[in-house]
């Protein structure tokens, strides 16, 4: 299904689809995420996606590696929407939040990495029932037979060459039609669910497809990836993940062309986090009292 995100009336009926608080609901039922991600060379990547979690679910809470002791000290001051745990702690929080998000800024080489693939290997392993998104570092030190192992389906939010890494097909130069057959017959093969990341991003379980078109130069900057995973692992803390997935990605592409209009391609994440939330409502056409 072709989705123009300049086309009003199919963002809004789509983004109708997503579940909102009800009126009565109490602490901790609209969702709650872990974020896990960040090292001692990036951090700034996994903020921005808890960052923008926070505004979609009752609580954020986060965790980096060891190695990241300093950054992680200096966070209890400037993370203010979430918490931070404690990484002996960490298990505990998997078991409880709703969605967990494994990857932003971790790290694919040295010591780091085998942190970050021994906890990936770990997680499916003993939690095969929780909803996974798994983006960047992750995506480039997991195995994707691993996705078998789940009996819920992740998501995976790769870039082009991240799934040329992780699935070792090259997809690059290819038509769209072309990348659309493959990310499905993946999405298929290893019962996940693909966000493909691109000019116009691809999203399939194997069954049912969506490409997303829209969005502007501005999308390049680092860390509008961050967002949208963080943002699709919110959602999906209580909503379907395919559903989930694609309103992700229309409401950043919707949001980078609002920004657009104001800021030409001069905007940065700053901007596309705190622009998002009022965009979304403005979508909803059936806003609860």
């Amino acid at each position: 299904m072709l989705i123009k995100t300049s086309d009003t009336k199919s963002v809004k009926t789509f983004l109708n689809k997503l579940t909102l608080p009800k009126p009565n609901s109490h602490k901790g039922q609209n969702g709650r995420v872990l974020i896990i991600g960040g090292s001692s060379l990036f951090h700034s990547a996994s903020l921005w996606a808890a960052e923008i979690a926070s505004y979609f679910v009752d609580m954020v809470h986060y965790s980096s590696t060891k190695e990241n002791e300093e950054i992680f000290l200096s966070l209890k001051k400037k993370f203010r929407n979430g918490m931070i745990v404690p990484q002996e702690k960490l298990m505990e929080y998997v078991k409880e939040d709703d969605a967990i998000l494994v990857g932003p800024g971790m790290l694919r080489e040295g010591e780091e990495a085998k942190y970050t693939f021994d906890l990936i290997k770990s997680l499916i392993e003993n939690f095969p029932e929780k909803q996974f998104v798994f983006d960047a570092g992750a995506l480039q030190m997991m195995k994707p037979e691993w996705l078998l192992n789940l009996k819920k389906p992740a998501v995976i939010t790769p870039h082009q060459k991240e799934f040329e890494k992780l699935f070792g097909q090259p997809i690059l130069n290819l038509t769209i039609e072309e990348k659309t057959k493959i990310v499905e017959e993946a999405a298929k093969k290893y019962k996940t669910i693909i966000l493909l990341k691109a000019i116009v991003d691809i999203i399939s379980d194997g069954k049912e497809t969506y490409v997303i078109e829209g969005g502007n130069a501005g999308l390049t900057k680092g860390g509008t990836g961050d967002i949208l995973a963080g943002l699709t692992t919110a959602l999906s803390s209580t909503n379907p993940a395919l559903i989930s997935a694609v309103s992700a990605s229309i409401l950043l592409k919707v949001t980078a062309n609002k920004l657009f209009q104001s800021k030409g391609y001069w905007y940065n994440v700053g901007n596309v986090i705190e622009l998002i939330p009022e965009v979304l409502n403005r979508s909803i056409i059936k806003v609860r009292p």
